[in-house]
């Protein structure tokens, strides 16, 4: 597959991921533990979620850019 396909297919999926994941951290972030925290533990929680999409993504994005065969 050429890389330009595989970006195509690779935007495509993290668009739709990105997506799913924003309303799923902001459902985490509204939950009753997390609203009852303290200011500095919701901010490690805030910053967890804003950056844990990154970990599933990382093998899409090395697929997205090995260059062709």
């Amino acid at each position: 597959m050429r890389r330009r396909t595989r970006k195509f297919i690779g935007v495509n999926v993290t668009i739709g991921f990105v997506l799913f994941y924003a309303l799923l951290a902001m459902a985490l972030a509204q939950a009753r533990p997390v609203q009852d925290a303290p200011g500095l533990v919701q901010a490690l929680i805030y910053a967890a979620l804003g950056l844990a999409w990154i970990l599933p993504m990382m093998p899409l994005i090395k697929w997205m850019e090995k260059p062709d065969a």
